[in-house]
C-alpha cells in the first residue's frame, strides 16, 4: 500500500491559499480603481494606472551632430 506524500498536499494546499489572496487583491484594486470619482478608465488624460506605467515623454533636444 502507498503511504500519503504529505509534502504534495500541503504544496496544494499553500498554492491555493496564495492564489486565493492573489484574486482579493486584484478584486480590491480593481474595486479601488473603479471606485474613483472623476477618472474616466481607458481616459490618458486622467487614467492613474497608465501614468505609473508610462512615464512622460520628453521632446527630444537637437544634437550638434544633427
Amino acid at each position: 500500500m502507498a503511504t500519503p506524500n504529505y509534502g504534495y498536499e500541503k504544496r496544494q494546499k499553500e498554492l491555493a491559499k496564495k492564489r486565493k489572496k492573489e484574486d482579493k487583491l486584484r478584486e480590491k484594486a480593481e474595486r479601488k480603481l473603479g471606485s474613483s470619482p472623476g477618472l474616466a478608465p481607458d481616459d490618458p488624460e486622467t487614467d492613474v494606472a497608465s501614468l505609473e506605467h508610462d512615464p512622460p515623454t520628453v521632446p527630444e533636444l537637437p544634437t550638434k551632430n544633427g
